[in-house]
């Protein structure tokens, strides 16, 4: 079983209240078993909702939100830590339930990205680091790849 980033398969569930369709994403997935997750939706975020980032210092990312001592803010100010971990958890119980063992997330997301994120500064540059979501998957050992990899 895999995950799958519901927004790389279509779903409406983006910030913006788009997806990001990812035709090699669809492609791959023909012949294989996988669930749809939005981390963001399942930690009771509206779709719309404002942009969020993790608000980093250095080389801070999703492990350290995990443990309390970086925080994830709306371009609002607006903190939905704890949305995000809510999030991360409930997609982590659905990866458990599964049995999964990968899981394709999409790149540069908050709550997705496992390779590099946004900086927190709303400004469009990417560090190096994971979402939150990506932050506890691969603690827990499941593979992570984004729609860059397929």
């Amino acid at each position: 079983m895999i995950i799958v980033s519901a927004c790389l398969l279509g779903e409406n569930c983006k910030y913006s209240g788009g997806n990001n369709r990812a035709e090699n994403v669809i492609k791959y997935l023909e012949d294989k078993e996988y669930i749809l997750v939005c981390p963001e939706q399942l930690g009771g975020l509206s779709t719309p909702r404002d942009p969020s980032e993790i608000i980093t210092s250095g080389k801070k990312d999703g492990h350290d939100v995990l443990e309390g001592s970086v925080k994830v803010l709306s371009n609002k100010g607006m903190d939905v830590t704890s949305n995000f971990i809510k999030g991360a958890e409930e997609t982590l119980k659905i990866a458990k339930k599964y049995n999964a063992k990968k899981a394709i997330l999409k790149a540069g997301s908050p709550s997705c990205g496992y390779k590099k994120i946004y900086d927190g500064t709303f400004c469009g540059n990417k560090i190096k680091g994971m979402g939150v979501t990506a932050a506890i998957l691969n603690k827990e050992n499941i593979a992570l790849l984004d729609e860059d990899d397929i």
